[in-house]
């Protein structure tokens, strides 16, 4: 399978003499893109319970997952910019490196406030990997290829946010929510042995950001472009509504419909399940319709479900089951517009590609984050906050793709 789907890896024209452009097994890629939303979403069936270990309210203990979305965002910024300045292996390593010292962090955190420094930490340098995941693919392919790579991997990555709530929530039953973070711990060594071992450096066209005003006046100038803004906002106003839901169902499965922290991450393989088969359907077909037309039939899919699950809280028909089936539909369109959106956000000038992968993923985990603290500090009894923010999203990533779809008069 990896033979076929590498079949069309760019020429190593750029690289230089006695170092060929090596490809990296797909599986690596996989493991760097799925680590942090791995270490995100494993925490969260315990979400209600540190706020009773700790003594504190779920909306402080819902920071953990909010400031684990900063940290992603201040990450982002940098990894892209300093993976094009001096490669990106180096870069890649050193963030999971950091992501293991935050782990521990974690582990022997005494209050919720080092454990959100952790989590910030752990975000900061589990960023790399979505980063210069989607670099690496777009040194080694073309902008269609890209998209339809990005759509293999993440519907593969997803096992892992489909499978760590469930880890998670057992894990938090049986042995305490330290045994979440020795877990997180012995995947973040496997992943980083990983790297070293079998992830060689591709880019090789260095210094297109060279210092710290370089790299803002390089956002400044991909923000120019209507393209970038539209392909960048739609997947960030896509991300914050799944973040919308993700800050509020645990506490909506087991405080309003008495499900248990386990139970919860085995509903959640439905959303899992979903954005995985957007993004399965999407690679498949992403030879013959543009991946433009896929963004346009995620974005309204996802829409429409929020409508969906709104309509139905209205009339009074929402129950755990339907709430997670509406979610899972919305989230098969999640799995087609965001890979599509993130391979145009690096399409748009390849010789920015790391910077243009850091500045979407910031703005993805920023926004998202905003949503997501929105959610946890008016949620009560009533799943209504998390579907309004989920819709707000939606909607604001339709009207993004829109706005980069429209041509300059």
């Amino acid at each position: 399978m990896n033979r076929t789907m590498f079949s069309d890896v760019k020429d190593a024209d750029d690289a230089p003499p006695g170092n060929p452009l090596r490809r990296p097994p797909l599986w690596v890629l996989i493991l760097i893109t799925a680590i942090s939303s791995f270490a995100l979403q494993i925490v969260v069936p315990a979400m209600p319970g540190l706020a009773l270990d700790f003594g504190t309210s779920f909306g402080i203990a819902q920071m953990s997952l909010s400031a684990f979305l900063v940290g992603m965002v201040l990450g982002q910024l940098v990894y892209g910019s300093l993976s094009d300045r001096y490669g990106r292996r180096p870069v890649l390593l050193a963030g999971l490196t950091l992501f293991l010292a935050g782990s521990f962090f974690c582990l022997f955190a005494w209050d919720i406030t080092p454990l959100i420094v952790g989590r910030v930490l752990q975000a900061i340098g589990s960023s790399a990997g979505i980063v210069l995941s989607r670099a690496i693919i777009r040194d080694l392919y073309d902008r269609e290829r890209s998209a339809q790579m990005l759509a293999y991997i993440t519907a593969a990555m997803v096992i892992a946010p489909m499978v760590s709530p469930i880890i998670g929530g057992y894990l938090y039953e049986w042995f305490g929510w330290q045994a979440i973070f020795w877990f997180v711990i012995a995947f973040g060594v496997f992943v980083t042995g990983s790297c070293f071992l079998w992830l060689h450096e591709t880019h090789f066209e260095r210094g297109v950001t060279s210092s710290f005003a370089d790299m803002l006046r390089g956002f400044g100038y991909l923000l120019r472009l209507r393209r970038f803004r539209g392909y960048a906002f739609q997947v960030a106003f896509t991300t914050a509504s799944f973040y919308s839901f993700l800050g509020g169902a645990s506490a909506v499965a087991i405080n309003v419909y008495g499900t248990s922290a386990s139970g919860y991450g085995w509903w959640f393989i439905l959303i899992s399940g979903g954005y995985m088969t957007g993004n399965f359907i999407s690679g498949r077909i992403g030879r013959r319709v543009r991946s433009d037309r896929m963004i346009t039939v995620g974005t309204v899919l996802s829409l429409l479900g929020c409508l969906v699950l709104l309509s139905v809280y209205l009339v009074g028909g929402l129950t755990s089951a339907v709430f997670f089936l509406i979610c899972g539909l919305v989230s098969v369109g999640n799995g087609f517009s965001m890979p599509n959106g993130f391979a145009g956000a690096v399409s748009v000038d390849p010789s920015r590609a790391g910077a243009a992968s850091g500045l979407s993923g910031a703005l993805q985990m920023g926004i998202g984050a905003t949503l997501m603290t929105v959610v946890g500090h008016t949620l009560s009894d009533t799943p209504l906050p998390v579907i309004l923010m989920m819709l707000i999203g939606a909607t604001l990533a339709w009207l993004a793709h829109l706005h980069g779809m429209k041509t300059p008069a």
